[in-house]
């Protein structure tokens, strides 16, 4: 029994080290294609969804819970005006794409739209984003329908000059 809490103390404090080593960043330059899992400075939240990497991008997939609250969310980035470029494409269907600044990734309430929904054309989507303080970046995708997928690729945050 005390092995077991003490792997588990381990186990917490080694997941609490390694978030604890992602610094903020003023830039992101990002193709996915290593990506065996989400990268440890990343989060993703999923739902009853599925989003993962895959072929050398990001997969949001509905399986059969569409319009599920699905989040890839960057490592925390330094306060600033920013240009974010990514390529966004789907396989039909109706989908969406918002970005959101958040403070805490695990309270919800601190998550600020701060560009509307976007459809999901296939085309390369580019944002101006204004960061008054350190933030997260969250990218929402909304799928409509079940077995939807949208495909995330070559994201780019660069410093606005």
């Amino acid at each position: 029994m005390r092995k077991t809490v003490f792997a588990g103390i381990m186990t917490l404090g080694g997941l609490l080290t390694a978030n604890a080593q992602c610094k903020p960043v003023a830039t992101i330059t990002e193709n996915f294609d290593t990506w065996k899992d989400i990268n440890k400075c990343w989060t993703a939240q999923s739902g009853k969804a599925m989003l993962y990497p895959n072929d050398k991008k990001i997969v949001f997939y509905s399986m059969t819970s569409p319009r599920e609250n699905m989040y890839l969310v960057t490592p925390k980035i330094k306060a600033g005006n920013y240009t974010l470029t990514l390529d966004a494409s789907d396989n039909g269907g109706e989908t969406t794409l918002e970005l959101f600044s958040i403070n805490n990734t695990s309270d919800t309430k601190s998550y600020v739209s701060i560009a509307k929904a976007a459809k999901i054309t296939g085309d390369k989507k580019t944002f101006t984003i204004s960061l008054k303080k350190e933030s997260y970046l969250g990218l929402k995708v909304v799928l409509n329908g079940v077995h939807q997928a949208v495909y995330i690729d070559n994201l780019s945050l660069k410093p606005k000059k």
